[in-house]
């Protein structure tokens, strides 16, 4: 199956712990990988006014990848979503931070952009009102019912992955 791994803002912003990174890097090592960043403009998406905190001007994707696109805000850019779509792919791996908020952004715009949305449940990390991601990968399930694990995509990838 063609497919395409995105990466949500796995950044120091958001002190993304060590295994998610490691995991994350090791996994889009074997399939065509984007990232998002979430940069702060308070121009675009007023973080400070409303919510009264805001992420980093200046940050980078922790993970390789070929591209890495900056967000404003919680959703995905135009630009990521239209690559995307170049590519061809049958589905897009989600993984990241803050499961019920920027991953779930993500699956609504890879969703209304015709793409097929499928978390990576064990590559993603919830906000801080619910570090497992449960909540997150609930309303996944819900929305868009295509769940996976790293362990099966690299099982058909690679038979003989362990």
């Amino acid at each position: 199956m063609q497919q395409a791994l995105l990466i949500v803002d796995v950044q120091s912003t958001f002190s993304p712990p060590e295994w998610l990174v490691d995991g994350i890097r090791l996994f889009s090592a074997n399939i065509p990988s984007i990232a998002s960043i979430e940069l702060h403009d308070e121009a675009v998406t007023p973080f400070q006014r409303q919510l009264g905190w805001h992420p980093a001007a200046e940050d980078e994707c922790l993970i390789e990848v070929d591209q890495v696109f900056v967000k404003h805000g919680y959703g995905q850019t135009p630009a990521a979503i239209e690559y995307l779509k170049r590519l061809g792919v049958a589905r897009v791996l989600v993984c990241g931070m803050q499961t019920e908020t920027c991953v779930l952004a993500a699956g609504f715009a890879l969703f209304d952009a015709g793409l097929c949305p499928t978390l990576v449940t064990d590559l993603t990390v919830g906000s801080a009102l619910d570090r497992s991601g449960k909540l997150g990968t609930e309303l996944w399930q819900h929305h868009f019912g295509r769940l996976t694990t790293r362990a099966e995509v690299m099982a058909d990838i690679a038979p003989s992955y362990a």
